[in-house]
């Protein structure tokens, strides 16, 4: 394997204490051990030595999550979310998948991480849900029983609506604080571009000059998390390219998944991405930075608040968002019980493996629901399908927004 001695040391850095068990949502769910963060290092060390990489290997690997839940609780600070990674890279390099495999991950990469595609998709979609066809053909489960992977992309998809494109530029409302730039995102831009709007609406409000780069594209993320490292380049590379003469202060990010990698692009990228790296910023640390200016109108509501894993474990950003809700008058925030346990979403393994996203799914919607609060509020457009989908299996349905969609709400003096 590529950089041999340095990933020895990677390794090395695991003492297999077991702080990382109860954290990690494979192992809690099937307690075995190579299912475990620790397990699957001893598996990566087992490849190293032996020079060999098997099915079953590989199978723990692609279970794991990438969470990083772990990474948060080890307290050697050993670096499982690059041992992950580069396990991936190596397992796409060398291991050959089945038809089955290939072909699903064909039809998964040629489609999310291109922002055009999936609008196109999101039209004849937002047909199909107006006509009640979506219901019609789940309560057959026909494609549950025929293509399991297709049936959790169908369930995950969230009611959509017509929308309107955002401007170029979009100037600040009274003095100027900052210009930032905003990453519109695949996903988010597809699906949740009402979180996009809301997003521009709320910085305005702030103080900020808010430009929007129209021939931006996938920031890499997805690429980058399952193994697809030179893929995911490229992508970074035209993402730099499309902002870098903007002249922004902040490059300001709404998807946790996309920020945790575009925070990482020196990594990815080398030095020249430093600079481009330094402005990333996910809009609750700008607007946490910033300091409201804005008039927040009461918003008489109890919220739950859910740490999307790629903002409280790979950004380390808890405390801002919690600030910003704390701010609106009237809002009640409740903690969700096991916080550190992913929902199941994990960018694409919803999709790759539907069973356990559904148990995790299910588990973390238990949780919520037991707050007893109104509406359930993350940051990440991953989670809000795969929460939404599972507290409607639950019976008790809720609302959900995404921080900058109550934070709008409040700005503006609408409900939420």
């Amino acid at each position: 394997m590529a950089d041999l001695e340095a990933r020895t040391e990677l390794l090395d850095d695991c003492v297999h204490c077991g702080f990382c068990l109860p954290t990690c949502p494979t192992y809690v769910l099937w307690g075995e051990e190579m299912d475990s963060p620790r397990g699957r290092i001893q598996l990566m060390q087992q490849a190293l030595e032996d020079d060999v990489i098997t099915d079953a290997m590989v199978g723990h690997w692609d279970a794991c999550l990438g969470c990083m839940a772990c990474v948060t609780a080890c307290p050697s600070g050993v670096q499982y979310d690059r041992l992950i990674e580069d396990t991936r890279a190596e397992v796409e390099r060398v291991h050959r998948r089945s038809p089955a495999d290939r072909a699903l991950r064909g039809l998964i990469f040629a489609v999310f991480p291109h922002p055009k595609r999936l609008r196109l998709l999101a039209a004849p979609l937002r047909g199909i849900q107006r006509t009640g066809l979506d219901r019609a053909l789940r309560r057959t489960g026909l494609l549950e029983r025929v293509a399991p992977s297709l049936a959790a992309m169908e369930r995950l998809a969230p009611r959509l609506a017509k929308t309107e494109p955002l401007p170029e530029r979009l100037p600040a409302t009274g003095t100027r604080r900052m210009t930032v730039g905003l990453l519109t995102g695949c996903v988010q831009g597809a699906f949740f571009p009402a979180v996009n709007a809301a997003t521009a609406r709320v910085l305005q409000a702030e103080g900020c000059d808010v430009v929007i780069p129209p021939a931006q594209g996938c920031c890499g993320a997805l690429s980058v998390h399952n193994g697809r490292a030179e893929e995911a380049q490229g992508y970074a590379r035209k993402l730099i390219q499309v902002f870098e003469d903007t002249g922004v202060d902040r490059i300001v990010v709404n998807a946790a998944g996309c920020g945790s990698s575009m925070k990482e692009y020196a990594e990815l990228l080398g030095p020249e991405a430093q600079a481009f790296q330094d402005k990333v910023r996910d809009v609750s640390e700008v607007l946490d930075e910033l300091g409201p200016v804005a008039e927040r109108h009461p918003l008489e509501v109890t919220v739950a608040y859910h740490d999307a894993c790629h903002l409280g474990h790979a950004q380390g950003v808890r405390a801002a968002p919690r600030r910003l809700l704390e701010g609106i008058p009237g809002l009640e925030l409740r903690e969700v019980a096991e916080p550190e346990l992913c929902c199941g979403s994990a960018g694409i393994y919803n999709i790759l493996h539907p069973e356990p996203a559904r148990e995790l799914g299910d588990r973390k919607a238990r949780n919520i629901v037991a707050t007893g609060a109104e509406v359930l509020v993350t940051a990440n457009p991953g989670c809000l399908m795969q929460v939404a989908t599972a507290i409607e299996r639950s019976g008790h349905p809720m609302r959900l927004a995404h921080t900058v969609e109550v934070l709008d709400a409040s700005i503006r003096g609408r409900a939420l």
